[in-house]
């Protein structure tokens, strides 16, 4: 009886309620400076038993314009599983990891997560317990999983294991086709170091530096 209330009462709020829920690119668009995207280091990302190569960077080079896109797509070679390796460019602090797979047993499942790992292989993601393990939907939406933020306060790099897919052992293969990461960017400030070698060349960037940043400039004397 509920279920029809909703129908057939309030039409108009009912309205207003159903677009704001349902029209995802609204939800998601306010919040996308919180898109790690600039900040990933993608020179250095790598993926394993990726069928083609740099097919696991170039799903993560997508912009959120191409979220829905189906190619470029990652997909497993030998097996069902994935690893990739997520440098950053500076310290971040993970809210949510965004993906988008599909309905089918081709979606990977459970997807396991270790924080600040900078090298890994397939054993190691096996048996090492994972910062945070996550589950996966199978569906062609844009899911955003969100991680218990007191583990990924001071994130560097991420190491991300697809352990399985959804076909429980029949499917071989493993696809993905947009992977994003939200969160707060931290630069890893390198200043204060470049501050000191000035000063001590120079004498007059001493005085810029005791006005204007009184902590460092104790630390020159």
């Amino acid at each position: 009886m509920s279920h029809n209330h909703h129908h057939h009462g309030h039409d108009e709020e009912h309205a207003e309620a159903h677009n704001h829920v349902h029209d995802h690119s609204d939800d998601i668009t306010p919040a996308l400076q919180n898109l790690l995207y600039e900040q990933i280091d993608f020179s250095k990302l790598q993926t394993l038993n990726e069928d083609e190569s740099s097919s696991g960077r170039k799903i993560c080079q997508k912009t959120w314009a191409q979220r829905l896109e189906p190619n470029p797509e990652l997909k497993s070679f030998a097996d069902e599983q994935l690893l990739m390796i997520v440098p950053f460019t500076g310290q971040v602090r993970l809210h949510s990891i965004l993906i988008r797979t599909s309905p089918t047993s081709a979606s990977p499942k459970t997807l396991k997560v270790f924080v600040n790992v900078d090298t890994m292989d397939f054993e190691t993601a096996s048996e090492k317990p994972p910062t945070q393990t996550l589950e996966i939907s199978q569906t062609s939406e844009v899911q955003e999983i969100p991680v218990k933020r007191a583990f990924f306060n001071t994130t560097r790099s991420l190491a991300l294991f697809f352990e399985n897919n959804w076909s429980q052992g029949e499917e071989d293969e493993t696809r993905v086709s947009y992977l994003a990461f939200k969160g707060d960017f931290m630069k890893l400030n390198k200043e204060p170091v470049s501050f000191l070698y000035e000063a001590a060349a120079n004498p007059s960037d001493h005085k810029t530096i005791v006005g204007t940043k009184e902590g460092v400039g104790r630390q020159i004397q």
